[in-house]
């Protein structure tokens, strides 16, 4: 099988295999690595047929092996998936709750976060390709609430790899702050002042800063991303609306998928999706109050604004990373402006190159949830149907019926992200209790925490906080103590 070539976002003839993208995480231009339109594998109606009867995993293989190609045995690809997605670990949940909405439970893995699906791969893809060049990486990573969680589950205790997470301190629940910061060993959990936005631009100039690398390890490519950035990350979330697919849906009738979206990976992973053929009708893009995304399809203008605060904690986000790749997706061209000496961001967000935004629209809708309907969501749908939702889910559940409009005519999956045991405060306010803790999270709640601390402020602009260059140095300093040779 011929093998896919990945480019970078910010250039399109720089061209690299699989390995080499997920070795790399973000492209030596800070670009985000992408397949074309033009090269997406398609599944053919026969094994879309087929996947009724298919596990998780099996259905993953399906849909991965073709991105893959050559580069991993079809067996041992197999082998991997089967251990990644074992029912027993991470059981895949499609309920049906009234006509034609069902919910899609990705919240039962071993961090009850969807995150687990794509970081379970990612580790072990990752890990395949480190033992065969003998390699190490370190895996940075910023969190807006589950990512590092997941992250940190998967690659805890993986040889050939360290974990560096940062988080921003005081804007992720406590729960999912102990996922990070009790596991040790081989995971290092920073808490960092300011906003996800902050952590994420840490993130992305620690992996952007071969010098520093070279400095600390004498090895230039030694950091790598398991971030949404990541196309090990990406992949993974294009078999979701595939298993969605196969358990409501049949004979190649169309699907609504309504996702709650942050960062817009589990997103870009459905536009996948149905770039390879899924029949989807309509992809929802529900936001909370950071309302960017759904301005800019509307009106044509991009415009980052300083981040609002939500119930849905990990979609605090007011410029997502992969709308560099749907922006791609779409024909247009998007870019953060740097500083031509120092290379740091002076302008995030830039379109240089506007997408077919009819096109866009055509399968795309988004819409903000505010703060308030987060809360009257959860109440309703559980008066209504005994269904407890977290706080991402309701974003989900609203814009899913905010599109309908009372017009239900086809099979519609609601992505469910996280379990709601992790929300206890912003669920009890909705529904009156608190919902069960999961199991896992109980023993951690009487865990030892390891946290590394950056304690310097990031600047203050008109458009929020912005990362320093203390914030940037310290943690430097920081990385080198606990992770030098």
């Amino acid at each position: 099988m011929e093998s896919i070539t990945y480019f970078s976002t910010n250039n399109a003839a720089d061209r690299v295999n699989f390995e080499t993208a997920l070795l790399r995480g973000m492209a030596p231009d800070y670009g985000l690595y992408m397949v074309s339109k033009d090269d997406l594998p398609m599944i053919s109606s026969g094994t879309l047929a087929d996947m009724s009867s298919m596990s998780y995993a099996q259905i993953a293989f399906e849909v991965l092996n073709p991105f893959l190609g050559s580069e991993i045995p079809e067996e041992t690809l197999r082998v991997l998936l089967n251990d990644a997605y074992r029912d027993d670990v991470i059981p895949t949940e499609v309920q049906h709750v009234t006509g034609k909405t069902h919910i899609m439970w990705l919240t039962k893995g071993p961090t009850y976060s969807f995150k687990d699906y794509a970081a379970r791969f990612f580790g072990r893809m990752l890990n395949y390709f480190l033992e065969a060049r003998r390699l190490r990486r370190v895996v940075v990573v910023a969190t807006s609430g589950d990512t590092g969680g997941a992250v940190a589950d998967a690659l805890h205790g993986l040889t050939n790899i360290d974990n560096i997470v940062f988080f921003p301190r005081g804007s992720i629940s406590d729960g999912q702050r102990r996922q990070m910061t009790t596991l040790g060993g081989n995971v290092y959990a920073f808490e960092v002042e300011g906003d996800f936005d902050v952590c994420q631009a840490l993130a992305k100039t620690i992996l952007g800063d071969q010098g520093f690398a070279d400095l600390l390890f004498g090895d230039p490519d030694r950091f790598t991303s398991a971030n949404s950035i990541s196309l090990g990350r990406l992949l993974p979330q294009a078999v979701y609306p595939f298993f969605a697919y196969s358990r409501i849906a049949r004979n190649m009738e169309q699907m609504i998928a309504a996702i709650p979206s942050g960062n817009f990976g589990d997103m870009m992973g459905t536009v996948l999706a149905k770039g390879m053929g899924l029949p989807i009708s309509r992809i929802i893009a529900g936001v909370n109050e950071n309302t960017e995304f759904p301005e800019f399809l509307e009106t044509g203008a991009y415009v980052v604004r300083p981040s609002v605060k939500s119930p849905s904690s990990a979609m605090i986000v007011s410029h997502p990373s992969n709308l560099a790749r749907l922006i791609d997706f779409y024909g247009g061209r998007m870019l953060d402006e740097r500083d031509p000496v120092t290379e740091k961001i002076i302008r995030p967000g830039v379109i240089a190159r506007m997408p077919d935004l009819d096109k866009m629209r055509e399968d795309i809708v988004s819409m903000g949830v505010t703060n308030p309907q987060h809360y009257e969501t959860m109440k309703d749908v559980f008066n209504r149907y005994g269904v407890i939702l977290d706080p991402h889910g309701a974003v989900g559940w609203r814009t899913l019926e905010a599109y309908l409009d009372g017009c239900h005519d086809r099979p519609a999956v609601i992505y469910e992200t996280a379990d709601p045991g992790k929300f206890p405060e912003e669920v009890a306010e909705a529904i009156g209790f608190v919902p069960n803790v999961p199991p896992g999270m109980k023993r951690q709640a009487g865990m030892k925490e390891r946290i590394y601390s950056i304690q310097s402020r990031p600047e203050h602009t008109p458009q929020g906080f912005k990362l320093s260059e203390a914030q940037i140095e310290e943690a430097k300093r920081l990385i080198k103590e606990v992770l030098a040779d």
